[in-house]
């Protein structure tokens, strides 16, 4: 990693870094990305067929586009974009995440881009990409607002970036980190602190401030009865929205 990386946060790399062998066991710590993945990935598909002329009903769709999931983590995300034809790149600054995603990857028989490092890295390397993935990783940053910044700057003209993080609420810290963390048991104690949260408004702040547009926003909630989660116009507690470059 280079020394330039004010997005960086050594202590949540190291908790996540801990975590690594978790990533793709269904009933482990990241069990709750496993249930809650078909929901970003048929938002994501939606938008980027819809937003840049792509046929939906193609077996690869996203073939000849370049995506970035940026905090790729074990590959939870990166891998079904491989597999509706995108050209991926996935980063992250855990070397053991990045071998587990490299692992599972190559048993999977797929052709992912998987690097060790952050998004000052690629940003100063003049990497452009046509689709960006920020899916829970922005709470995580140590500033998040120059994070955006350096994403933004990586982004091709009429790209989508696509954010998906916490609102800083009161809901929010009672259903994601007394409910999910030390009630249900979702997640490890302390994967998230409630101030590093941020707010739809602070977010499209951001967004515009370095040229992208929010095209979509949308909540998404956990039904106790379905046990599944789905897309909600209530974006108290989680959201995902999608932005596009001028």
């Amino acid at each position: 990693m280079t020394a330039a990386a004010p997005s960086l946060d050594p202590s949540e790399v190291a908790k996540f870094s801990a975590m690594a062998a978790e990533w793709w066991n269904p009933k482990g710590k990241f069990g709750v990305l496993h249930v809650f993945n078909p929901v970003r990935l048929q938002f994501i598909k939606e938008q980027v067929t819809a937003r840049l002329a792509r046929d939906p009903l193609e077996r690869e769709p996203f073939a000849g586009l370049r995506f970035l999931d940026i905090g790729c983590g074990g590959g939870l995300l990166t891998e079904p974009m491989a597999r509706l034809g995108a050209s991926i790149t996935g980063v992250d600054p855990s070397e053991r995440n990045i071998k587990t995603a490299s692992v599972h990857r190559d048993e999977m028989g797929l052709e992912i881009d998987y690097r060790v490092g952050t998004a000052e890295d690629l940003a100063a390397a003049g990497e452009q990409f046509d689709v960006i993935l920020n899916m829970e990783v922005i709470e995580h940053v140590a500033d998040p607002q120059a994070f955006v910044r350096t994403c933004a700057a990586m982004l091709k003209p009429g790209g989508l970036m696509f954010v998906a993080t916490l609102n800083r609420t009161l809901k929010s810290f009672g259903l994601a980190i007394v409910g999910a963390e030390y009630v249900l048991g979702w997640l490890p104690k302390g994967t998230h602190q409630w101030e590093k949260f941020i707010t739809p408004a602070e977010l499209k702040g951001w967004l515009a401030d370095n040229g992208l547009s929010t095209r979509e926003e949308l909540g998404v909630t956990y039904s106790p009865f379905t046990r599944a989660w789905k897309v909600s116009r209530d974006m108290d507690v989680n959201y995902m929205l999608v932005a596009q470059k001028a």
